[in-house]
């Protein structure tokens, strides 16, 4: 009976044991399972996550490369700037996070709410820009609560600084943040959201080089986001610097002369086609564009009548008024209608059919020929050279000058200006030339149209005999250690259409036109230096109907346009200038002293001594 017992108590436990060990064996076996799983199922993408969590990829930005004048002088550098961003897988919880960062830096909660539903689709590991530029005690706040503000990440960039406010702006252009058709367009392919990019002038144009190459750095961080060791980092590339041809003080010279009014100026070396001025009036601030403007600020810009988001030097289209002389004159000697001996009566009208046709100068002339009639603009003389060759024959002389078409210089949205002809003329209107319109045209109104830039590409190849050069705004290109990438080259556009007779009396004439006491732009004078040149006054609103209404009596925005167009020194010229000032009356007193005035300031500059 004890045997019996001892052997059943036997193999209870044993049962009990066997079911102890299958149950470690399952649960063993379950647990092998799941390593099998993780390991080399889930392996690769839980090694990704874990890697994720404690090293991450950030880029960085390279610094843009930097925009001087043609003497070295630094006008576009970058300056250093403080953009706060939030890592969302880091900044739990959010709403407190955001709350804390408002306060400090005194910024809306709402706003900040806004970035991060912008941000809405954006890996949780990626930072989403909050605020820009936050300045050094909005900075300072942030780093000594850093503790307290998981996720809150601060980025230094380098973000543009236009030394000289308004200077050269429509030249030098701005940057702005990119937009989504931007990045959609694909012309960007190395941009992302945030990130700034040229829209207009030289920034734009010179994208390419100024822009450099983003890096980027593989760091550890902790469960806060924050930075503890660097892995491994790739230098950013910085972008190119560009020289221009333009000379910083003679643009601020410029600049001040057209203070309080709205017009253009600008300049070139006639030998290379070099600009060495682009201003145009009204400007505006470039660094409004990068630090952030209002909508009001921008309607204000947009709004404003005397347009000073328009570069005038290039976009500006005027009747070029009695400067359209040098190609009439032009026109009429080299087709043999008249010559250097050629004299015509001015009595202060002229009768064309059933109308009269008045010479600006009401008492007239007298006995005119091409060197006076140049030098005190008669518009008599004009309107019987013009008639005689025709407006087709006009429009051809004009169009081989170099008028009614772009001039090509490397800037965006140039304007070609207008030269009619008769069969464009029928075209647009159904309505057949008229012959008094040719006399119009031949002092450089009617349909005339020109930007300051065309009547300057003329000026100078007049000045160096006969050579129309393509304006060049950019010097050279250069590695931020120096070495040149690009340096530019003069290049001819094509000749005058004029012989070297034809045009030693042309320059004569206009030669005249500032030594002559009766020259129109006499007040252009300076002892010393040979000045030559033509004035320009362009009439806004007609006056057929009234022709005895004085500018006096026009509202500002109906007077006259105001041009001058010289070069200097007469013999071997060094530069040539061409101003236009809006509603400026007469090209005499207007214009003709600020192109003194640029002309005296670049000749007398010791500066450009062997330049």
């Amino acid at each position: 009976m004890g045997k019996y017992l001892k052997t059943s108590d036997t193999d209870w436990y044993k049962q009990r044991l066997i079911k102890v060990m299958i149950c470690v064996a399952g649960a063993f076996f379950i647990l092998l399972l799941r390593l099998f799983y993780l390991q080399v199922i889930q392996g690769q993408e839980l090694r990704r996550l874990s890697e994720n969590n404690c090293i991450r990829l950030q880029s960085t930005d390279p610094s843009r490369g930097m925009i001087f004048d043609r003497n070295g002088t630094l006008l576009v550098d970058n300056r250093p700037a403080f953009d706060l961003s939030i890592i969302l897988k880091d900044a739990k919880p959010v709403d407190r996070t955001i709350e804390k960062l408002a306060k400090l830096i005194d910024v809306p909660v709402s706003e900040l709410m806004k970035k991060l539903k912008h941000g809405k689709g954006v890996s949780s590991y990626k930072p989403i820009l909050l605020k820009q530029d936050i300045g050094r005690d909005a900075l300072a706040a942030v780093e000594v609560q850093k503790f307290d503000l998981p996720g809150i990440v601060v980025n230094v960039k380098a973000r543009r600084h236009y030394i000289n406010r308004q200077s050269a702006a429509h030249l030098i252009g701005y940057l702005s943040e990119i937009n989504s058709d931007e990045l959609k367009s694909g012309k960007y392919p190395e941009c992302k959201g945030g990130d700034f990019i040229g829209k207009f002038g030289v920034e734009k144009v010179f994208e390419p080089f100024l822009k450099g190459k983003r890096g980027g750095r593989q760091v550890e961080v902790n469960v806060m986001g924050q930075v503890v060791k660097v892995l491994k980092t790739v230098d950013a590339q910085p972008g190119q610097n560009i020289y221009l041809t333009i000379d910083h003080i003679l643009q601020e010279k410029a600049e001040a002369l057209l203070e309080d009014v709205a017009g253009a100026v600008v300049a070139m070396d006639p030998e290379t086609g070099n600009i060495l001025v682009m201003a145009s009036s009204p400007s505006f601030d470039q660094n409004a564009f990068v630090d952030g403007m209002s909508h009001k600020q921008w309607r204000s810009l947009i709004s404003n009548p005397l347009r000073p988001m328009a570069n005038k030097a290039i976009q500006g289209e005027y009747p070029p008024a009695s400067t359209f002389k040098i190609i009439t004159a032009i026109a009429g000697l080299e087709e043999g209608v008249i010559d250097g001996n050629t004299t015509m009566h001015c009595p202060g009208y002229y009768k064309y059919g059933n109308r009269i046709y008045r010479c600006w100068r009401r008492g007239g002339h007298g006995s005119v020929n091409i060197l006076k009639a140049l030098s005190q603009s008669c518009d008599v003389f004009f309107y019987q050279v013009g008639q005689k060759l025709g407006v087709d024959k006009l429009a051809f002389y004009a169009k081989a000058c170099g008028l009614g078409s772009a001039t090509g210089i490397n800037l965006e949205n140039e304007a070609g200006g207008l030269i009619p002809t008769a069969s464009w003329k029928k075209r647009r209107t159904g309505i057949a030339w008229q012959g008094g319109e040719t006399l119009s045209v031949a002092i450089g109104q009617s349909y005339d149209l020109a930007t300051p830039l065309q009547m300057l590409v003329l000026t100078s190849a007049l000045a160096n005999g006969g050579t129309r050069y393509k304006p060049l705004i950019l010097k050279s290109v250069k590695t931020a250690d120096g070495d040149i990438v690009i340096q530019n080259k003069r290049q001819v556009i094509d000749k005058l259409p004029a012989s070297k007779k034809t045009l030693a009396i042309v320059k004569k004439g206009l030669w005249e036109v500032v030594h002559n006491p009766k020259g129109t732009g006499r007040i252009a004078y300076i002892k010393g230096i040979d000045i030559s040149g033509k004035t320009g006054t362009a009439q806004v609103v007609g006056r057929k109907n009234n022709p005895d209404l004085s500018e006096k009596d026009l509202p500002d925005h109906f007077k006259a346009h105001a041009w001058f167009v010289a070069y200097a020194p007469s013999v071997d010229p060094q530069i040539a200038v061409a101003v236009l000032v809006e509603h400026g009356e007469h090209g005499s007193s207007a214009a003709a002293p600020i192109a003194r005035e640029i002309i005296r300031t670049y000749l007398e500059k010791d500066k450009y001594n062997g330049a």
